[in-house]
């Protein structure tokens, strides 16, 4: 049985977000994602996750001037100075919170910028990094994301992210498949599980077209639970995606699919 990791960016937002913490332990969930911590300092994140029994997953590396529209880093030349310190951010994070993995958002480059130097420089930052992580007992993890939610995003389809991580090693680099991202982009999400799940160190999930939960939209999570178990993963599943209503009377979805 796929083992839930409640997402408090986008659930649980009927109250502050240090307060999502328990609210996802009361509703049942053992683990928690989120984008970014860098708002609140890592020991009180880490009071909380202590104080409610839960296990932090996953989070990200800071994205640049998200407010401007950065949606990372990592791809932008020019910035290089900029990304490695947010990867030490990054790692500081990490080692307080006890957390296995990073994300690394690729980021937009800017209008004009060659794709060729865009990939360049993500290779090199991502090299780099990687190093560092291993180093400090923590994995990156790469994520393609469709261009309808985030246009102009460098890194598009998993097919893309496996061929970074072969470029910078699998035992330092995984991917973070998201199956909303990947049924937008691609679709045919259940072969390509199965293709790429060595690669595979985090899944996240959300129905289509809505990014709701399971259940609202067009995908087969009877179907796709049962792969994932099947195919052998051992991560967590994080749950991306905003409810359609309240957060608690949206989890109904667990017992419609048995998980």
């Amino acid at each position: 049985m796929p083992r839930f990791a409640a997402n408090l960016s986008m659930m649980f937002n009927e109250v502050p977000f240090l307060d999502r913490f328990a609210a996802a332990a009361r509703a049942g969930f053992t683990a928690v994602e989120y984008l970014f911590p860098y708002e609140h300092p890592a020991a009180e994140i880490r009071r909380r996750l202590d104080d409610n029994g839960l296990k932090q997953v996953l989070f990200n590396g800071p994205p640049g001037d998200w407010a401007a529209g950065d949606r990372g880093t990592a791809s932008l030349p020019g910035r290089q100075r900029e990304f490695r310190d947010g990867i030490a951010r990054a790692l500081d994070y990490a080692a307080a919170l006890d957390c296995p993995l990073v994300h690394v958002m690729a980021g937009i480059p800017p209008a004009g910028l060659s794709p060729v130097t865009a990939a360049a420089v993500y290779a090199a930052n991502l090299a780099w990094a990687a190093e560092r992580a291993q180093a400090a007992g923590k994995r990156l993890v790469i994520e393609p994301i469709n261009h309808r939610d985030m246009p102009g995003f460098h890194l598009n389809t998993v097919e893309q992210g496996a061929a970074v991580i072969a470029a910078i090693g699998a035992e330092r680099l995984g991917l973070q498949f998201d199956i909303y991202h990947c049924q937008v982009t691609q679709g045919d999400v259940s072969k390509r599980l199965e293709a790429l799940m060595p690669l595979v160190a985090h899944i996240q999930i959300a129905d289509v077209p809505g990014r709701h939960e399971p259940g609202t939209g067009e995908l087969g999570w009877t179907w796709l639970f049962g792969r994932i178990d099947a195919l052998g993963y051992g991560g967590w599943v994080g749950c991306e995606y905003r409810p359609a209503g309240e957060t608690v009377a949206g989890l109904g979805w667990r017992k419609t699919f048995g998980v």
